[in-house]
């Protein structure tokens, strides 16, 4: 994990999934203009990828976060994100409602970790080596 001693939070997503790294690169463009202690590393990076105690198909398969020592996946991760950039405090704390982070567990895991899961796999397949 590229973290220093200030930064309690790093964000683990695959920046070759066009869906992931659309939503991860505006966090991280925020996080970087208002000087937030976040740290964002691409899981196609092996040397960080490593850091993580996770495996790259493991990781693809939806966000991880790491807070405060604490390995999230998942709308947790989600969560934990949206807490440490002030814009989305509000999202942070709807999503964490008991009826909202149930539907919101349910269509992640459900329905949109493994879609997109699948069309990092269908990129894989036709990627040239």
């Amino acid at each position: 994990m590229t973290q220093d001693t200030d930064q309690k939070t790093s964000v683990l997503y695959n920046a070759s999934c066009p869906v992931c790294s659309y939503e991860i690169d505006h966090y991280a463009a925020y996080a970087r203009d208002k000087a937030l202690p976040i740290a964002f590393d691409d899981l196609n990076d092996m040397e960080k990828l490593g850091a993580w105690r996770v495996d790259a198909d493991t990781a693809a398969r939806r966000l991880h976060v790491l807070k405060d020592g604490v390995l999230l996946a998942g709308i947790p991760a989600f969560i934990a994100l949206w807490q440490e950039m002030p814009r989305y405090r509000w999202l942070a704390r709807l999503v964490a409602l008991p009826g909202v982070y149930h539907l919101a567990c349910w269509i992640y895991d459900l329905i949109l970790a493994p879609l997109i899961y699948r069309w990092h796999l269908r990129r894989q397949r036709y990627q040239t080596p």
